[in-house]
């Protein structure tokens, strides 16, 4: 499968457009991480536990749109975009988006 942000891939021709495929997830943030990040704040520096957290989620968020894109019998994933958004007190959506299409080599 291939994932593009682009809205084309060089060397291939559009075959087909299938529609807009979506892969989402919500995580929450959790007290030992917070801990952490609270003495990370006071000395400052990257937050890892959360750079990770925001890491896996765009991954999952990722997956999650290549296996519908997959049902759908796609083989490319065009103009991929990713989308957070806060939905409650600690917790966030994250969204990955794009165009399932059929595509060849040229």
């Amino acid at each position: 499968m291939i994932v593009t942000t682009t809205p084309d891939i060089p060397d291939h021709k559009l075959v087909k457009v299938l529609g807009i495929v979506k892969g989402n997830t919500i995580r929450a943030r959790n007290i030992g991480k917070d801990i952490l990040a609270v003495f990370k704040n006071l000395i400052g520096g990257e937050i890892e536990e959360y750079t990770k957290l925001m890491a896996e989620s765009r991954e999952q968020a990722l997956d999650r749109m290549v296996k519908q894109a997959e049902s759908m019998g796609a083989n490319a994933v065009i103009g991929v975009h990713f989308t957070t958004s806060y939905i409650m007190a600690n917790a966030a959506e994250i969204l990955a988006f794009g165009t399932a299409v059929i595509i060849k080599e040229q």
